[in-house]
């Protein structure tokens, strides 16, 4: 497939699933409470067959469900993309009594998943992971910590927690676990964020944990959770896409109808320049979405590097599509109810989740300057040498 355009059925099948997300996904959406997991929109992806997708498409798949869910309703997209997240160490990394415990219930929307990484003083920096798991003397752990921002958290049915099991070791010290919700002395509570996603807090107050509760190996639990953030880092960017085309769609509707100045918005150059430039950039991120998608499907060596610059380009491009949006709409796109201002409150999130824009520039560098040979040693610079040539001796 040519890296940078769709086939015909992969056209339509995003065609497809923005009518679907309209007419079917939008109006259980509606009908949940912010904040909270709307599981009748579960249950309805999961009789979609879009849930089980999560476990058998690529990177590039996956970006396109997630494009065309965002473009019709960003709820469901959300409640997709969170599922895969928790699920996809265990689809990964699990054992056989786990996936099969675990990945139908996925796949049908009856269980919740949830990826609790972050916590209160280890955001960007995960390898600064404090929950502690502590031998119990048996061959087992227990869990004692917290974990904060975590999507699906408190009503996840399980969560895939990263624990300390070697202290002072850095990466090199975490595991992975699933941990079922009702283990004792897991307890959470809900956070009011400004997007309306199901966040939350979780405290771990000695949670029992087994071999038999491993993702991956023990110690290794990074890689797990960087394998998983290289396939979804992507998938943001085509959420990010997918927001940003569904404002031009708006600005290009109002601006041909709303009349100023004795025509049409879109007679001014001003306001058509405008409209240009963002989607020149939506375009523009698309385009890195998938090529970075179809490089992590195509096992590229540059897949970090690319999956946090699709990231980068397009939650920032994103940020950018939208305000310029509310700002052509004017006064109306800010009274509640409106898309774009939820379009405002929804894409702010994405620049900081699965890795802030800062994290993806060092990720970027980090990747540019470990697979770059340094330039051969020149001559000592003459009288004639630039002044940043001396600045750098």
């Amino acid at each position: 497939m040519p890296a940078f355009s769709l086939e015909p059925e992969q056209a339509a099948w995003c065609a497809e699933l923005r009518a679907l997300a309209a007419d079917r996904l939008a109006p259980l959406a509606d009908k949940g409470e912010p904040g909270r997991v709307n599981r009748p929109l579960l249950a309805e992806l999961g009789r979609l067959g879009l849930l089980a997708r999560l476990f058998s498409s690529g990177a590039l798949e996956l970006c396109l469900m997630r494009e065309s869910l965002a473009q019709a309703c960003t709820e469901a997209e959300t409640a997709l993309a969170l599922q895969g997240l928790g699920a996809h160490p265990v689809h990964a990394h699990g054992s056989p009594a786990q996936s099969e415990h675990w990945l139908p219930r996925v796949a049908d929307g009856s269980a919740v998943a949830a990826f609790a990484l972050s916590e209160p003083d280890a955001g960007s920096d995960a390898a600064a992971l404090a929950l502690a798991a502590e031998p119990d003397g048996t061959g087992g752990w227990r869990l004692t910590g917290a974990k904060r921002w975590i999507s699906n958290a408190p009503e996840a049915d399980f969560y895939t927690v990263f624990a300390r099991t070697t202290p002072d070791a850095g990466a090199r010290g975490v595991t992975a676990f699933l941990v079922p919700a009702d283990r004792p002395g897991l307890t959470g509570g809900a956070l009011e964020m400004i997007s309306p996603h199901p966040i939350g807090a979780l405290d771990f107050d000695g949670v029992p944990v087994t071999r038999d509760d491993l993702l991956g190996e023990a110690d290794r639990g990074f890689a797990v959770a960087m394998g998983t953030l290289n396939l979804f880092r992507p998938s943001v960017g085509a959420f990010a896409v997918g927001m940003a085309q569904a404002a031009l769609d708006a600005t290009l509707a109002h601006t041909r109808a709303r009349e100023a100045f004795g025509g049409p918005l879109s007679r001014l150059q001003t306001v058509s320049h405008q409209v240009a430039e963002m989607a020149l950039r939506t375009e523009a991120a698309r385009l890195m979405v998938y090529a970075a998608a179809t490089a992590h499907d195509e096992g590229a060596a540059d897949v970090p590097k690319r999956a946090a610059m699709a990231k980068l380009l397009a939650t920032e491009t994103a940020q950018y599509v939208v305000d310029a949006a509310v700002q052509l709409h004017g006064a109306r796109a800010l009274q509640h109810g409106h898309l774009l201002e939820h379009l405002y409150r929804e894409v702010r999130a994405p620049r900081i989740y699965e890795g802030a824009s800062e994290v993806q520039r060092g990720i970027i560098a980090k990747e540019l300057y470990a697979t770059t040979r340094p330039a051969a040693t020149r001559s000592a610079p003459t009288r004639h040498a630039t002044t940043s040539e001396g600045a750098a001796r």
